[in-house]
């Protein structure tokens, strides 16, 4: 646990009284009246707050103060701003529409957990998913075939708004309509990231679903390879109000199509602070290179001040269960147990050093390592995954009617009055 106020996701006591602007005593006293939570420090016997919760104290005593601000930091991990019934997060699991997200994992096809997040009902997918995989033509196929060797990412973003002005049903924004949309958006997206025109045919002679096709495409078809990325999807399917969810509502609230939410849902998730952060770990990992080297890097990094990617995530106090599970799932089915010996021993050295446990896009590096995905496979799969849960949080934003329209507090110079 570091001890530099600011730079994790733990407090210590000093720390958050500090914050609070209140005495140690005065803080045990929120603790004890069930203000604000402690958790014991391992090996040791101080106790520790997470930084979540002491900003969440302060906004609530600032608004007791103040009224007026009581939208102040609610756009950065602060105070629900939506009522949602697609996603909760509970500080320790993850859940989809009150099914555990990691036990789906193991329990249900991607194609199931989309239906589930979109209608409720995973029972859905068969006749959902019954229809034919769409095929690229116009316009669009003459862009794809002029992009070669571009990102997946990037495929997508330049296809998508292409064929959704190709397909007049998109603008049908009564909830069927939209989920038969999103599984023809969902299937564009699978074949872009994939680089491929068609799905691959199953044993029964049936289309192949979402991961198989991803795992044909990345030319990585055996059974295990394609299980691995179904329980990948699965647990990228949706994450409550992200950066890129919120701007998939905010697109759905002005009435724009599905395919132009999911568009500019992909523009927020390639940043390097959402879906983006796979890239900045994938480098901190080419700069250890060697398992040995792994505490060393970190350290120099702290010494010279520099950020340490992929640690620490605000909603998981104690570690993001999907990354734990991911990590886990690569070791299972890893060939090559060199690069992913790297990423254990970051993972470690980050758990000794910082006091916080590896994000989710440790987890898919993982996956790339012992999968030999091709670079950009992260991403897209993160991208492919979450397609699902923008479907499904627009849908939810269709049905809620409104304009998603915050304000701003003017903090500009004062306006120039004759």
């Amino acid at each position: 646990m570091t001890d530099e106020p600011g730079t994790g996701s733990y407090l210590t006591a000093d720390q958050a009284a500090g914050e609070l602007g209140v005495s140690v005593s005065t803080l045990y006293a929120y603790v004890s009246r069930g203000l604000l939570a402690s958790e014991p420090i391992p090996g040791s016997r101080s106790r520790r707050y997470a930084r979540r919760e002491v900003e969440r104290l302060k906004r609530r005593r600032r608004v007791r103060r103040d009224p007026s601000r009581a939208g102040e930091g609610s756009l950065a991990w602060g105070e629900p701003v939506v009522d949602s019934a697609v996603t909760l997060i509970d500080g320790e699991r993850l859940w989809y529409r009150g099914q555990d997200a990691v036990e789906l994992a193991d329990a249900a096809s991607f194609e199931e957990v989309a239906a589930l997040l979109w209608t409720g009902d995973r029972e859905a997918a068969g006749e959902l998913f019954a229809e034919p995989w769409p095929r690229l033509d116009g316009a669009a196929a003459q862009v794809a075939a002029k992009l070669g060797r571009a990102a997946p990412i990037e495929r997508c973003q330049a296809i998508l708004p292409l064929a959704g002005a190709a397909d007049p049903s998109g603008w049908d924004l009564r909830p069927a309509a939209v989920t038969a949309s999103g599984v023809r958006i969902l299937r564009l997206v699978t074949l872009l990231a994939a680089g491929v025109g068609e799905p691959p045919d199953g044993e029964d002679g049936r289309p192949g679903g979402v991961a198989a096709t991803l795992a044909a495409g990345w030319g990585v078809d055996a059974p295990q390879a394609v299980a691995a990325i179904e329980q990948t999807l699965v647990l990228c399917a949706d994450h409550e109000l992200n950066v890129s969810a919120f701007t998939a509502r905010c697109v759905a609230s002005a009435a724009g199509s599905p395919y132009d939410a999911v568009a500019a849902a992909l523009a927020a998730i390639k940043g390097a602070r959402h879906g983006g952060l796979s890239e900045r770990v994938e480098a901190l990992l080419a700069e250890v290179g060697e398992r040995s080297r792994a505490r060393r890097v970190l350290a120099d990094r702290l010494r010279r001040g520099e950020a340490v990617p992929g640690f620490g995530h605000p909603l998981y106090p104690a570690g993001d269960p999907r990354a734990a599970r991911l990590l886990e799932l690569a070791g299972k089915v890893a060939a090559d147990r060199d690069r992913l010996d790297v990423v254990r021993a970051v993972v470690a050295a980050g758990r000794d050093l910082l006091g916080e446990e590896a994000v989710l896009d440790y987890g898919l590096v993982a996956l790339r390592f012992a999968l030999d995905l091709p670079p950009g496979a992260p991403l897209a799969l993160f991208a492919v995954g979450r397609t699902a849960g923008w479907i499904g949080q627009a849908i939810e934003e269709y049905g809620r009617g409104e304009l998603i329209r915050p304000r701003a507090r003017y903090v500009g110079p004062a306006p120039e009055k004759e």
